[in-house]
């Protein structure tokens, strides 16, 4: 089993959050206090990036649906991206394409942020 890995980092207009190896029951404790550490820093725009992640639990995508809430409250937004075919089925099986946006690649979930960016700043 690989070891498993957060990596966190800016890529304007967001935050990227890269996952690798295996998000279980005793890995995701570590996204959760990532996902705080974001909360309190006032970083609302996360794409995060499964690209290296082998394998997700039950437990991993609950991290998901603790957070969403309080990011979109503060005009935020978490997208998805990069996933394999087989942590793509995991979420697709509980209906998070309905609740979240996911991008086959980090860039394009990047590009959403860039395009709301701009989308707002015309409207004012």
């Amino acid at each position: 089993m690989k070891d498993f890995f957060i990596s966190t980092r800016e890529e304007s207009p967001a935050w990227v959050v890269e996952l690798g190896g295996y998000l279980d029951a005793h890995t995701a404790p570590q996204l959760e206090q990532t996902f705080q550490d974001m909360l309190e820093r006032e970083r609302y725009r996360i794409v995060v990036d499964f690209n290296q992640l082998d394998y997700i639990s039950s437990a991993g995508l609950g991290v998901f649906m603790a957070f969403i809430e309080d990011v979109r409250e503060n005009q935020g937004d978490i997208k998805l991206a990069g996933m394999t075919p087989k942590v793509f089925n995991v979420f697709d099986l509980l209906g998070f394409p309905m609740l979240y946006e996911i991008y086959d690649h980090r860039a394009e979930a990047l590009n959403k942020f860039t395009e709301k960016v701009e989308d707002s700043t015309a409207d004012s």
